[in-house]
């Protein structure tokens, strides 16, 4: 399988949110999106625009305490933070999530990433010198070429 990466630029919170709110245009059930970043880097802010465009209409939070939040959508949506998770946990079943109908995004993901499907779709957000945030999509999965595109051409 051949990786695509594509690369975007956001000047702003409205901007990121705003991507990602395209990006799950895109998306199907059983997707699991694989966030990193540091902190402030703007991963709750993608949720939250992710959420929007999965037509969550709960407020979308960071659920660092909770580790997953649920929400309803036009597809289920699955927020989780793994961060403070043990690498070698599995008993909180997050297979079921990243094998079921829903949308995952989990970040902190490189803390669970022997547990993530093959075709994760990774998400790194970095905050730039000028306060803009660098957000690189990599993925093995064939339609995320499309969605780069896509995303690539607004």
């Amino acid at each position: 399988m051949t990786e695509t990466t594509c690369l975007f630029i956001t000047n702003d919170e409205l901007e990121t949110k705003q991507l990602a709110k395209q990006m799950a245009l895109f998306l199907q059930a059983g997707d699991v999106l694989a966030l990193e970043g540091d902190l402030g880097a703007g991963k709750t802010t993608f949720a939250q625009g992710l959420a929007e465009g999965l037509e969550v209409s709960d407020k979308v939070d960071s659920p660092t305490f909770t580790i997953i939040k649920e929400y309803n959508g036009r597809i289920p949506f699955y927020h989780m933070d793994v961060y403070r998770l043990d690498p070698e946990t599995d008993e909180l079943g997050l297979e079921d999530y990243f094998y079921g109908q829903g949308i995952c995004l989990v970040e902190w993901a490189s803390q669970v990433e022997t547990l993530l499907p093959e075709q994760t779709i990774w998400l790194r957000l970095t905050v730039q010198s000028d306060g803009k945030r660098q957000i690189q999509l990599k993925s093995n999965l064939i339609r995320v070429e499309q969605l780069c595109k896509e995303l690539q051409s607004r």
